[in-house]
């Protein structure tokens, strides 16, 4: 699978003009400039958003609002030696237009990548209230033109080849899913396939994140092959260890790895949020899930496959931070495979 991406140009200088002169980068420690030199080619690690203002010092050279973070950061982020992708969340909620991601896209060098959640107004069973709970049935879940229409074309025309994977992230899906998973797994192959038939001969990376241990296994595996689509690894309290997700969808074929780095074990996304602000030092170190996503990122930089992780503030404290010991790792298991 790995010509139908070009996702290997090494990052390069960005030719564009830099960020507003009150928003730079981080002066960066000479031990942290060395590992971006040592990180693989196509291996492409970044954090969930980039408007945070505890970044100070590790992303930013100073503490900026979050909104002028949020509208002027990203050039400066893009600047750092590890930080060679982005996901954009905001999609989740409130899809945007091509216009809006070719404006990101436009702030960043040739090498970049861009991880984009599809809307939940696709991947979310239920409609829910502002307060989040279900208030009835989505009549628009699974929807693929409505995918293709406000998603899948809008950005793939604006970030064009710094486009990374698309994930379409389902929310829990209750007790259906826990009982008839291979439902789930057909509808969402038929939705898929419906995708990649509109696209053409268009190149997309779709990926696809579950909340229900249920679902995974070798249907799935089956179903997301089929439609040349990738398992995106969730590191989420609801869901198994990354290993043992590797384990239940072993029968995938060889590609390129997405993974989300989302959440530490036994908090709830609010929970972590106050245990972690302002987000400048790693809190709860996870070793297990680092390793894991190393090996797996090594194994598919060692066959020819480009690598995606994404990590959030919740995963350990600080997301920045989490990438560079993640990116220590995949460089220290790729020399253990006896690798360069």
């Amino acid at each position: 699978m790995a010509e139908q991406f070009s996702l290997f140009d090494a990052p390069q200088p960005a030719t564009h003009s830099r960020a507003p002169a009150d928003i730079g980068p981080a002066e960066t420690a000479p031990a942290v400039a060395a590992l971006g030199r040592q990180l693989p080619q196509g291996v492409y690690l970044g954090t969930s958003s980039w408007a945070f203002p505890g970044w100070a010092g590790i992303v930013y050279d100073r503490a900026g609002a979050e909104s002028a973070l949020s509208r002027r950061g990203l050039a400066a982020y893009s600047r750092h030696p590890v930080l060679r992708a982005v996901g954009i969340d905001r999609t989740f909620y409130t899809p945007i237009g091509a216009r809006d991601f070719a404006a990101y896209a436009e702030q960043v060098p040739a090498g970049f990548r861009f991880l984009v959640k599809a809307p939940a107004a696709v991947t979310d069973a239920v409609i829910r209230s502002e307060r989040g709970r279900a208030a009835g049935d989505n009549p628009r879940f699974l929807d693929a033109a409505l995918a293709l229409d406000s998603f899948v074309r809008p950005a793939l025309d604006g970030l064009g080849d710094k486009a990374g994977p698309l994930v379409f992230q389902f929310s829990p899906l209750g007790r259906g899913a826990a009982s008839e998973p291979a439902r789930f797994v057909a509808r969402l192959h038929g939705f898929l396939d419906a995708l990649r038939r509109s696209l053409g001969g268009a190149t997309a990376l779709l990926a696809v994140e579950v909340r229900d241990p249920e679902i995974l296994g070798d249907g799935l595996a089956a179903a997301l092959d089929d439609v040349r689509a990738r398992f995106c690894f969730g590191v989420h309290s609801r869901m198994p260890s990354v290993a043992a997700q590797a384990a239940a969808m072993a029968a995938c074929a060889p590609g390129p790895l997405v993974a989300r780095w989302n959440l530490h074990s036994g908090f709830g996304y609010e929970e972590a949020k106050a245990q972690y602000a302002p987000f400048d030092r790693i809190v709860d170190e996870d070793p297990e899930t680092r390793g894991a996503l190393a090996a797996l990122a090594a194994d598919a930089i060692g066959r020819g496959d480009p690598a995606f992780v994404i990590a959030n503030n919740k995963a350990e404290g600080s997301a920045p931070l989490t990438v560079i010991e993640l990116a220590r790792a995949i460089v220290a298991a790729r020399g253990q495979g006896g690798r360069t």
